[in-house]
Order: C-alpha cells, then structure tokens, then sequence
C-alpha cells in the first residue's frame, strides 16, 4: 500500500495560474465539490500549454489525451476562494507527461489538493502516440522539479 500524499510548499512546483472559484463550484456541505477539481488541474496544465503557443487543442499536428489522472485532497475550499493552480513536470516521456499540480488557496503556503494528470500525445491524423515536438519539449522542460 502506497503512502498517502501530503500538502507540498508553493516552491515544489515552477509555473502559477489564478483561479477564480465560482458559487456553482460549492456543493451542499458548503465546500468546492471535489469534481471541480478536476477542472482546476485541466485549466492549469492546459492554460500552460496554450501560452506557450506551441500546443493548440483542436489545431496542429498533435492532440493530447489523458491517459490517467488522480487527486488528493487536504483542506477544503469554498466560494469565494481565489486559488493558485500550480504547474511542474513530474515525468517527460517521448510522447506522453506526467504534470504535478497543486491547488493553493491564496496566502497559504502549503496546498489545500494536490493532483496529477497523464497527457499522452497523439498524432492527430492516425490518432497513434507521436513524440513530442522539440520546440514543445523545450517548453516543458523548465517546470520539471
């Protein structure tokens, strides 16, 4: 049986997005539903992927799937919590990653979830694993920790 995870520090992770919690977010304990967090970790990965220009989700020659993902959670976060979605690279594959992301309720040090999300790329017209550009590598290769 594997340990069970724990809170991490802002400084285990290299790239930072706001998120905006949303009253539809909170379920009816009174907390953000655990569903949403899902979303917080898509929004994160994808966000940075999309700024570096190199990726765009329905254009290009590579599409990215998830392969596998999960989440643990710690502290809870409710409507209207302004979060931090926190970014780094655990595993770089030749045609899959592995991100690490951490959910940061604003002005806390440790995190209040922490998740990770499996992106296997695909070529877009086969639909068969397809190595990662070099251009894209590159820009991932700052967040691995």
């Amino acid at each position: 049986m594997s340990e069970r995870a724990r809170p991490e520090f802002r400084d285990a992770y290299r790239w930072f997005l706001p998120i905006t919690t949303r009253w539809m977010d909170n379920d009816v304990f009174g907390h953000v539903n655990n569903v949403q967090y899902y979303s917080f970790i898509d929004t994160t990965v994808c966000s940075y992927l999309i700024e570096t220009g190199l990726f765009h989700p329905t254009t290009g020659g590579l599409m990215a799937v998830v392969a596998e993902s999960g989440c643990s959670y710690f502290s809870s976060v409710a409507y209207p919590d302004a979060l931090t979605g926190a970014l780094r690279i655990d595993r770089l594959g030749t045609s899959s990653v592995r991100y690490g992301v951490g959910i940061f309720r604003e002005g806390e040090a440790q995190s209040s979830a922490g998740g990770f999300f499996t992106h296997v790329y695909l070529d877009r017209t086969t639909g068969k694993p397809a190595p990662l550009s070099n251009a894209l590598r590159m820009a991932l290769e700052p967040l691995i920790i």
